[in-house]
């Protein structure tokens, strides 16, 4: 019978990309919140932001890009997780697995669109007349609720809650990982969810927002993100290296004679042949 053991070298890759791609976010998604005010001015016009946007210069494009891509490099280990804890063939997990890297994806394309998408708009608002920075308020509108509210914030953040809570509700199950990892997942998942008032408000004006859920929420998931990672490098530093067992195959000897019934004394009484 042979142990199956997940790899090593696949837990520690697993969990340093996990504890790499979340303090690189915070990195740089502080960087931006410092240079740019993010993510409260998402929520202004466009006669707020662009000019903004247009003072920060290339740097700010920079810091965008840097944004996303660290963002976007949590897929990788998403993606490993499966694998790396030994649940390959869990169907759920799987499900959640592709839930997990399609909310990236969302998310990235949010953030991309600050490099590709705005920074043109931002020259014309900058350097337009009047009817041109009405056209360019519209169009900045339009993409800003369907890359931003849309894709990257509603549906991005849906699905990476969704990819917790279930990872979280796994973890509580098989006790893969120790059980107030799963508490906490569950905890920051519902702050986190809580946020999406905040953004259902810029479709639907009136709509119940609590402000604190988007800092709350969006720090805690990272921290427990980046504990995710450190708990299966610990799991990795535990995990002895894999081995098989076999059966003991006995060794060649030589044959012996068989018994022959015997009569004698043990203990003083007389032995008797068995039946």
């Amino acid at each position: 019978m042979t142990s199956t053991y997940p790899n090593r070298n696949l837990l520690r890759v697993t969990g340093g990309l996990f504890v790499l791609s979340s303090l690189a976010f915070a990195a740089a998604a502080t960087t931006l919140s410092a240079t740019f005010d993010w993510p409260d001015i998402l929520r202004e016009p466009a006669s707020v932001v662009l000019p903004a946007f247009a003072a920060g210069g290339p740097g700010l494009v920079w810091t965008w890009f840097a944004t996303a891509w660290t963002y976007g490099l949590l897929a990788v280990p998403v993606l490993l997780l499966p694998a790396a804890l030994g649940l390959g063939d869990h169907p759920v997990m799987r499900v959640a697995t592709n839930v997990g890297a399609a909310s990236v994806l969302l998310s990235l394309i949010g953030f991309l669109r600050w490099v590709f998408v705005v920074p043109p708009l931002a020259g014309s608002y900058a350097t337009g007349d009047a009817p041109t920075r009405a056209a360019v308020d519209a169009a900045w509108t339009a993409q800003h609720q369907f890359g931003g509210a849309l894709l990257g914030e509603h549906l991005g953040q849906l699905l990476v809650i969704a990819w917790s809570i279930t990872l979280s509700v796994i973890i509580l199950r098989s006790r893969i990982l120790p059980r107030w990892l799963g508490i906490a997942g569950l905890l920051v998942s519902i702050v986190y969810l809580l946020n999406q008032g905040d953004i259902l408000a810029t479709a639907v004006p009136g709509f119940p927002v609590w402000d604190l859920a988007g800092l709350l929420g969006s720090t805690g998931w990272g921290l427990w993100v980046a504990a995710l990672g450190v708990c299966i490098l610990i799991r990795s530093a535990r995990r002895s290296s894999p081995t098989a067992t076999t059966p003991a195959t006995p060794s060649p000897s030589a044959p012996t004679a068989p018994r022959q019934p015997t009569t004698g004394k043990r203990n003083g009484s007389p032995r008797l042949p068995s039946a």
